[in-house]
């Protein structure tokens, strides 16, 4: 088809609808070929190319599930209060308050207010990181001849800063970001070792304890010791459900995952939320 002239270009692109390609969101959401559950009706559904990213502002109760399709993407994780970005993820505290570092099935993912942003409800994979980051311009142009956006190699960070721009952000709102699917353990020496990813179709699924601001960036962990820029699709699924309530075991688990609940509880009754 020539387009060579607006009229042809806008045929082309008409022509385009209802193509499918591997990787790009589906709208809606409720057409993707195979909900995750019967009950949940789907308000997120996209598969993220390798180097590439994703934001989307999730409802609270709302379940996230990332599924790392082929065994070598790495999903770096920002997650913000949707109306109140100053409150984020905060890994730091999300480790220390919890007496781990390791991430999996349980596990809260708080901010620095002490309140919980999500969950981690279900976990496949149990390849996760949050110590260590996301790549960075000056580091990917050194192993790999770049980092920029456009690049066959994007660094996490920059893809972040297109994914916060787009939710009102700037560079300096980006705190250090969480990594599912390709992990690290810390050998007694206090150095790190790369344990890489647990295979094709492991998945996590997170539950948004309030309503939050999602940044994903698909791009190889910083610790990846191959050569070559290696990642490969990530699927992302969210559908509706209910946030975790008092007696949920989740809730009860351990004393300070209870009273991180109680101070977001406490935060959002006096909002008049719950």
């Amino acid at each position: 088809m020539a387009t060579a002239t607006t009229y042809g270009a806008r045929a082309h692109a008409r022509a385009q609808e209802g193509s499918r390609t591997e990787a790009m969101p589906v709208v809606p959401a409720g057409a993707w070929p195979a909900p995750p559950c019967e009950a949940g009706h789907l308000v997120w559904a996209e598969t993220v190319a390798a180097g590439n990213y994703t934001h989307k502002v999730l409802a609270r109760g709302t379940e996230l599930r990332l599924t790392d399709l082929r065994g070598d993407a790495c999903a770096h994780l920002l997650l913000y209060a949707a109306d109140r970005p100053w409150e984020r993820l905060n890994v730091a505290d999300t480790v220390k308050v919890q007496w781990n570092a390791y991430l999996g099935e349980g596990q809260l993912l708080l901010s620095d207010q002490g309140r919980v942003l999500a969950s981690l409800v279900a976990d496949t994979s149990g390849r996760h990181d949050t110590l260590c980051g996301t790549s960075t311009l000056v580091r990917n142009t050194q192993r790999y001849g770049d980092g920029t956006p456009q690049s066959a190699s994007p660094a996490g960070r920059e893809l972040f800063k297109l994914a916060a721009a787009k939710n009102g952000l700037e560079p300096r709102d980006l705190p250090p970001s969480l990594s599912f699917f390709q992990g690290v353990e810390v050998r007694d020496d206090g150095s790190l070792d790369f344990t890489g990813s647990a295979g094709p179709g492991g998945s996590v699924t997170l539950r948004a304890e309030q309503d939050v601001s999602v940044l994903l960036a698909n791009v190889p962990h910083p610790a990846d010791p191959r050569a070559e820029y290696v990642s490969t699709p990530l699927e992302v699924l969210a559908w509706r459900a209910a946030a975790t309530a008092p007696g949920d075991p989740l809730w009860e688990a351990t004393p300070e995952g209870r009273r991180a609940f109680l101070n977001t509880a406490e935060f959002l009754a006096a909002r008049g939320i719950a």
